[in-house]
């Protein structure tokens, strides 16, 4: 490289540090923790995101549920929405510039192409990734009129593909299975216009996020996983041999061996405290098995001549 070039990078690198020192503190954003220069490298020291691109998860998932889209968009939204409030674009929005955790919670990293930009200012720059691009981002670069574009470009580059006039359709049997409330958000976020296009705050504010609470990312470490998944499968092979152990209750049964079902045992202890005032013990003089062990005595009904009385018993 020329010492021109060294001397670009040297400053673009010192604005992307500037930039990251700036909104590192935000939970989805990638976290700057220190750097390093050398003679001929710049190390830069960011958060450890164990899982990757959200790219590689995607690809390894194929489909996401609803439910699981609106945590990740959620999370990229208030991320994007924080970088509009202090007047940062980034201009290269894509999966693989958003990294996940061991609890699939996300950062927007990579700030190479992300400026300030102090409205009523205007980019006329053509950056970002072939395929993500907003539509403004290519007229801008093929037309010398064109009055530039600003932040609105990051939120067509959330919707991760590239319309240029507008006309597409939700087809199926892919969307056959998704709400009309996601598909009206993705109508107001891919408008050409960017004056007709959902601002961050506008996109959270929409239905899909405000009709469901806040679908964090799981905080549970990886150890805690498996303790509840072991946990999980212990308690379901004592179901199972609890279900296999047990036996039907019969009218055979419980003339057999009445105490021989837990729940009868309880029922009949209860009935001998209501009807002794105490609780019939098991012991060598006073078995609770004894109350069955008497056969009811007979009634015997004699007619006698006392004018007293009709009979005897």
């Amino acid at each position: 490289m020329s010492p021109e070039q060294l001397q670009e990078v040297r400053l673009s690198t010192a604005k992307e540090m500037e930039i990251l020192h700036q909104v590192s503190q935000h939970p989805f954003i990638i976290t700057l923790i220190d750097s390093y220069e050398s003679s001929t490298f710049i190390f830069l020291v960011f958060d450890l995101m164990k899982r990757g691109e959200l790219f590689d998860y995607l690809t390894e998932k194929v489909t996401l549920s609803e439910k699981e889209t609106r945590c990740i968009m959620r999370s990229l939204l208030e991320a994007v929405s924080y970088l509009h409030d202090n007047n940062i674009v980034h201009r290269d929005l894509k999966p693989e510039n958003i990294l996940m955790d061991d609890c699939l919670n996300i950062k927007l990293s990579d700030f190479g192409f992300s400026c300030v930009l102090t409205p009523p200012e205007k980019l006329r720059e053509l950056c970002g990734t072939p395929g993500y691009l907003a539509p403004e981002i290519l007229k801008c670069s093929m037309d010398e009129t064109h009055p530039g574009y600003g932040k609105e470009v990051d939120l067509q580059m959330l919707m991760l593909r590239m319309i240029m006039d507008g006309r597409y359709h939700f087809s199926s049997p892919e969307w056959d299975d998704r709400s009309d409330t996601v598909k009206d958000l993705i109508s107001h976020l891919l408008q050409v216009s960017p004056e007709r296009r959902f601002t961050a705050e506008q996109t959270l504010q929409h239905p899909f996020f405000q009709s469901h609470q806040r679908d964090r990312g799981s905080t549970v470490t990886p150890y805690h996983r498996f303790r509840i998944a072991a946990l999980t499968a212990l308690a379901c092979v004592r179901i199972l041999l609890g279900w296999r152990r047990a036996r039907p209750v019969t009218r055979e049964l419980l003339i057999r061996d009445p105490y021989g079902v837990k729940g009868i045992r309880r029922l009949i202890d209860a009935c001998a405290f209501r009807i002794y005032g105490h609780w019939v013990k098991k012991g060598e003089r006073q078995n609770r098995a004894a109350l069955f062990q008497n056969q009811p005595k007979a009634l015997l009904w004699t007619i006698g001549d006392d004018e007293d009385h009709d009979g005897e018993l």
